[in-house]
């Protein structure tokens, strides 16, 4: 996968309609603080399109972003965050669960766990969703650069077992400083993207 050109197309906020698509759409899912931004960045090779933060819970809108003219990547509100009222996570779980159930082009969801700690509540909370929403995530462990090489396969264990992931989950470790996993992660995306259009020339 060449990026060759990437925009923000739409921005749509809780009231807004979800945006009916023609492209393979992925969306990404994380806590606000697990480095969603900066993993959306480092795939789009842009240094800062998917604004980043110092303020976890910041994205409270579902932006896509156009890559290549031929996908969609999604990026969902970071969950999780302790400052935000229990009102507005609610809003925004509508918001992302109206998602789910409305968009026909989405393809894969990507859930985002930091590699360095067990997954938490919520991480769980939100895969199981992901999955009762009928699909099948694929786990991206962010912050690798942030551990031992040594402690690799631990963690990766660590957040298997704390997901209660199926047997055939793929987990990537990805690291938004070296970029490592991200050839793993094009290498997905453009066997999704065959998939996808398998599917719709049929």
């Amino acid at each position: 996968m060449v990026i060759k050109n990437v925009s923000l197309e739409t921005v749509i906020g809780v009231t807004s309609q979800i945006p009916e698509n023609q492209m393979m759409e992925i969306a990404f899912a994380g806590k606000s603080n697990v480095g969603k931004s900066s993993l959306i960045n480092a795939l789009m090779n842009r240094k800062s399109l998917a604004r980043t933060s110092s303020q976890p819970g910041k994205t409270q809108t579902i932006n896509f972003y156009n890559v290549n003219d031929e996908m969609y990547f999604v990026d969902l509100p970071g969950y999780g965050y302790a400052k935000v009222s229990q009102k507005e996570k609610e809003k925004w779980g509508k918001m992302i669960e109206k998602y789910l159930h409305t968009s026909k082009v989405l393809q894969a969801v990507f859930l985002l766990i930091d590699i360095r700690h067990e997954p938490s509540a919520n991480d769980k909370q939100m895969y199981d969703w992901i999955m009762s929403n009928g699909f099948h995530p694929i786990i991206i462990a962010t912050k690798l650069d942030k551990i031992k090489r040594s402690q690799l396969t631990k963690q990766i264990k660590l957040i298997k077992q704390g997901l209660g992931v199926d047997a055939d989950t793929i987990v990537i470790p990805f690291s938004s400083e070296t970029k490592q996993g991200r050839e793993e992660t094009y290498d997905l995306i453009d066997q999704l993207l065959e998939q996808f259009r398998e599917m719709h020339t049929e």
